[in-house]
């Protein structure tokens, strides 16, 4: 009897997962947490073929990795569509868990174009293999009132040393994400690319990808990293910071600089007017005077399951959730920027946003660095984490040895 009921329970969940009883089918698309732009977008791109469903992944990054990749390694039917995080995209591709693009997407995507960064870290091995749905990135915040205190010039590029220094000398305090987790990795990954490096080559090899950390750019990062952990300027919760903590740091009383994503522009106007009102903007700073920065790269992109059921209804409604009109109106809601510069055409971004500001993400998404693209990158960015932290303790040293530290995680040497 028991197994009957189990048999009967499992039978019923199947049907409703595929709309039994003659509903048309439901496509499940798990989302990362944001707020309702996923949701409204699955509203309006359900037809009268299909209705689009959404689950909420957990909150942290990796969480959201392990959950998605534990059930697609079951071939787990029920996901039909899923929100990556660009440094897994690579890792879910390579292990055949991502139903290929169609072609007419690649064209819908160029004609609405869609930026190059968000198409890098949307490929593994020359096919895309995602949908680019947003496309965000960090600039450089200031408190308008500190650098004329401090008598910054803002309109012309900055370095991290000339920002270290000038709030070193007047009283403020740097916002960064510095914490032990994914938020760290992204601000070396961007401090090595800004000083012309890159972490790893050659990422298709695999594990025998060329480690290039110890080169001079990763010195570059690490020195910077130094100086601002040694500095006045770093706030006191500096080996625990993320992007939340760095806010509540750039909007207090010692808030001079802040790097953060794009939705630190509205972040105070409920709880700080003051504060809103004294943000302005600057691109990312530079790790070499003279050199252009590579801005943080962040996003997400769609992925269709391989397992799915409904995979062909999956794939068409996946086109659907990155048209213009969608990404737009998912910026709108959440802050996360569209991943194409039709989508920045969406009306409601100019009421919310001055030009200068929108021109300015778009600048920077254009030149922003992606993480290195491996399905090795779980293993790349633990390694990192494990070396270089916390932001105290890094020094000339710090490169060489994760390096080594590296190489040896991902030939099986050592574990993390």
């Amino acid at each position: 009897m028991a197994g009957t009921v189990a048999t009967l329970a499992l039978a019923s969940s199947l049907l409703a997962a595929c709309g039994g009883d003659g509903d048309k089918p439901e496509l499940v698309w798990y989302i990362n947490p944001d707020s309702g732009g996923q949701a409204a977008i699955a509203e309006d791109c359900s037809t009268d073929e299909y209705t689009i469903t959404t689950q909420v992944l957990p909150q942290d990054a990796s969480q959201q990795r392990i959950q998605l990749a534990r059930r697609l390694a079951a071939k787990d039917p029920e996901i039909d569509l899923m929100s990556l995080d660009p440094p897994f995209t690579a890792e879910f591709a390579d292990a055949g868990f991502l139903a290929p693009v169609p072609q007419e997407t690649l064209q819908q995507l160029e004609d609405q174009g869609t930026f190059q960064g968000a198409l890098d870290a949307a490929t593994w091995n020359d096919e895309l293999v995602v949908f680019p749905f947003w496309s965000n990135t960090q600039v450089l915040w200031y408190r308008k009132s500190f650098v004329e205190k401090a008598g910054i010039d803002m309109s012309q590029p900055v370095t991290w040393e000339q920002i270290i220094k000038a709030a070193s000398d007047n009283g403020g305090k740097i916002g960064v994400q510095a914490n032990k987790y994914e938020g760290y990795v992204v601000w070396i990954n961007a401090l090595i690319e800004s000083a012309g490096g890159q972490i790893l080559e050659d990422a298709s090899a695999g594990v025998d990808a060329k480690i290039t950390i110890q080169d001079e750019p990763g010195e570059v990062a690490a020195k910077i990293i130094e100086d601002l952990a040694s500095s006045s300027a770093a706030p006191s919760d500096l080996s625990v910071s993320n992007e939340g903590t760095a806010g509540s740091t750039f909007g207090s009383d010692q808030g001079s600089f802040l790097v953060n994503w794009t939705y630190i522009f509205h972040n105070y106007d409920d709880t700080a007017p003051d504060v809103a009102k004294d943000i302005g903007y600057a691109r990312y700073p530079q790790a070499v005077e003279g050199e252009e920065s590579r801005p943080p790269y962040g996003g997400i992109g769609i992925g269709v399951s391989e397992y799915s059921d409904q995979k062909d209804l999956a794939l068409e409604a996946a086109a659907c959730l990155v048209e213009p009109e969608q990404q737009g109106k998912n910026a709108e809601m959440t802050g996360n920027m569209p991943a194409s510069t039709a989508g920045y055409d969406y009306p409601a971004l100019a009421d919310i946003y001055p030009e200068d500001l929108l021109q300015l993400f778009q600048e920077s998404v254009n030149a922003a660095a992606p993480r290195t693209v491996t399905p090795y990158w779980s293993d790349v960015s633990s390694s990192i984490q494990a070396t270089w932290h916390p932001p105290a303790t890094v020094d000339s040293d710090t490169p060489p040895s994760s390096e080594t530290f590296i190489e040896e995680i991902l030939k099986g040497r050592k574990l993390l």
